[in-house]
């Protein structure tokens, strides 16, 4: 799967007429290699320069650009305001969304479309065609309620 997703968006760069650099070559591999991690740009310059010691910042500052423009990548803020980036799906419109842990700072990623009836009724209503969407969702998670239950448990024992 890692090197379908790796040559799909390889062929996608050639197609637009960009030349496949080896420095542009260093970010895609990290990128679809940790796919589904959420990346600031220095996090993802770390750890191509692990890799490929002589690529510098602002390359991949330019590389991503270029990756977002031709949607390769996608851009998401999370709780912590930081921009982050994380490679996209190939041949889907489709967004995933994110569900955000307000306390431990968790994302789950949740692929199913939630908004094609809300799109639906858009168009239906107002006539607007939805064409791209990100949803973003703050509450909190599993772990975090079960663990706050067991606090609260233990502080009602204790009185």
């Amino acid at each position: 799967m890692e090197n379908d997703v790796y040559l799909a968006y390889e062929t996608a760069i050639k197609e637009k007429d960009y030349k496949l650099t080896k420095q542009r070559k260093s970010v895609l591999s990290v990128l679809v290699q940790l796919e589904g991690q959420h990346l600031t740009i220095e996090e993802l310059y770390n750890i191509v320069k692990e890799r490929y010691p002589e690529i510098g910042l602002a390359t991949v500052y330019r590389c991503v650009q270029m990756f977002e423009e031709l949607n390769i990548v996608d851009k998401v803020t999370l709780q912590d305001g930081l921009t982050r980036y994380e490679i996209a799906k190939p041949n889907t419109r489709h967004h995933h969304h994110h569900l955000i842990c307000e306390v431990c700072g968790g994302v789950l990623e949740v692929q199913d479309d939630l908004m094609g009836s809300i799109e639906q009724s858009f168009l239906a209503a107002y006539g607007f065609e939805v064409r791209d969407h990100k949803a973003k969702f703050f509450g909190v998670c599993r772990e975090c309620r079960e663990t706050q239950k067991e606090v609260e448990n233990g502080k009602h024992r204790d009185d």
